[in-house]
């Protein structure tokens, strides 16, 4: 079973404050609460793409750290991350050399306040309420697989970084979402029991017609918590959730994990409004963000062979 407690890393945290941040280190990621009050929870998921390697390579260049990660038939996953640890690029290079940018997280918009967070208001929704979040439990298959390759809710404006897309509600809520409630938490933990882990199939199945259609696409699994609890171990729990979820979808049903990112939301996004214990509350969603990365064009077409990703 992938996961443990959220009381197993507790112990482990260090807290600093610098130029008035809060920074919770954890052994595997940090929590940041600004001086506003506002936190927010940033992991590292390269380890993901460590099952099933025949080889990783590592170097740092400039301050860039490059991870290459072979896998069996030759192909590579390139992550390049920067200084801070924060992701700038994701490539798949396939046994040929062909390289496909799959995320690049490099460049900053001057409109995004502190490089991630963009004012946006929340977009018009003129689709069925239950088109726009689909509830995995009660949808059928081919609403499941059609939510996976929906369009944006209205027009995309701009591309947006992955930082943005992550940090910005109303930028993310431009896209459908599918609430994954067949899988369940227990408080505090982050364990997907077996039992309940065959109940991604259906998910999976989707994830993966959609990457089959456009190798470049790329979803966004969210994780959440109740309101039980304080707010860091919240943000470090959802955060696990969120990446639970992926590397099951990766390790059980091949869904290739270049294309999967995620991100923990704590209890800011309750579905059901109370402070007490909640199931509803404790779940993740997942959310094709393609046209937010890439500015709403849609499935771009692959690159000429031998083509190099911007640098």
């Amino acid at each position: 079973m992938i996961g443990a407690t959220i009381a197993d890393y507790r112990n482990q945290r260090q807290e600093i404050v610098e130029g008035g941040r809060t920074v919770y280190t954890e052994p595997d990621r940090i929590i940041i609460r600004d001086p506003g009050g506002q936190a927010y929870v940033r992991g590292n998921d390269l380890y993901r793409f460590r099952y099933g390697a025949r080889d990783i390579r590592t170097d740092t260049i400039g301050g860039e750290t490059r991870t290459v990660v072979i896998r069996p038939d030759g192909s590579e996953v390139i992550t390049v991350v920067g200084p801070d640890g924060s992701l700038l690029r994701r490539i798949r290079r396939d046994p040929g050399g062909r390289e496909i940018v799959i995320i690049d997280n490099s460049y900053r918009d001057p409109r995004s306040v502190g490089g991630f967070y963009v004012d946006v208001p929340p977009p018009v929704v003129n689709i069925p309420y239950d088109r726009y979040i689909v509830d995995a439990q009660e949808a059928s298959p081919d609403v499941i697989y059609a939510t996976m390759q929906a369009p944006p809710v209205q027009r995309i404006d701009r591309r947006y970084s992955l930082d943005e897309i992550r940090y910005s509600p109303n930028v993310r809520m431009q896209m459908p979402s599918i609430d994954v409630n067949t899988i369940n938490f227990e408080t505090g933990s982050w364990t997907i029991p077996p039992d309940q882990a065959a109940r991604l199939q259906v998910i999976a199945d989707g994830l993966n017609q959609a990457i089959q259609r456009n190798p470049r696409e790329v979803f966004l699994i969210e994780g959440h918590t109740d309101a039980v609890g304080n707010d860091v171990d919240n943000l470090s729990l959802s955060d696990r959730r969120a990446q639970a979820a992926a590397e099951l979808l990766t390790q059980q049903f091949n869904v290739p994990a270049e294309n999967l990112t995620s991100q923990g939301y704590g209890e800011q996004y309750l579905k059901e409004q109370t402070q007490g214990p909640s199931l509803i509350n404790r779940r993740v969603t997942i959310r094709r963000i393609t046209p937010l990365l890439n500015g709403g064009q849609a499935s771009l077409p692959p690159p000429p062979p031998g083509t190099a990703p911007p640098r």
